[in-house]
């Protein structure tokens, strides 16, 4: 075998490999988040960094699982701090909160009469559980900018639907706003 494909020694630990991790963000768009979404992040942030981190001090090098409970730990520190250097915080609107913008939690009706609410949010703090979708995401695009009381199209996988605006709140996860009627 070549020499160019072993390595000097074995006995050698691992070099780390830098990560950085990719960003779901198409390139040059912004990294916007909610306040919340930023004071989540470094809240974990801070967490992880001086109660999780600190437990792995004197991590084995023999123990496999703890190195990589190490480096899962490390990956996402270093996605939170990614995170937050390139986040452009966007505080909600001033009241009347009449129209969807960034932040909003919407309550809107479809054809069949249920109520869905959708909160629109920054890339890196969906969550699908919580209907918080990403702005970049189609509902959250049909939506942005719509007012109070009007009817959006949306398609769906399973087909095009209209969607009546009702509330609208800047408040997180408390529909606050006056509901539409109708």
């Amino acid at each position: 075998m070549s020499k160019a494909f072993t390595r000097e020694s074995d006995d050698l630990p691992e070099r780390p490999t830098p990560l950085r991790l990719p960003s779901l963000l198409p390139p040059g768009v912004k990294n916007y988040l909610t306040p919340d979404g930023a004071r989540r992040f470094e809240e974990e942030l801070s967490r992880l960094v001086e109660v999780e981190r600190p437990k792995f001090a004197a991590v084995s090098p023999d123990n496999s699982e703890q190195r990589q409970q190490l480096k899962t730990l490390d990956q996402r520190i270093q996605h939170l701090r990614q995170t937050l250097q390139s986040a452009e915080v966007v505080l909600p609107p001033p009241k009347p909160w009449d129209q969807v913008r960034f932040g909003a939690t919407v309550t809107v009706r479809d054809v069949s009469g249920s109520e869905l609410c959708y909160r629109i949010v920054g890339v890196d703090e969906m969550d699908a559980d919580r209907g918080w979708v990403s702005w970049l995401s189609p509902i959250a695009k049909a939506l942005l900018n719509a007012k109070l009381g009007q009817r959006v199209r949306f398609k769906f996988p399973s087909g095009e639907e209209q969607l009546q605006i009702l509330g609208i709140s800047y408040d997180g996860n408390n529909m606050t706003a006056d509901r539409a009627t109708g």
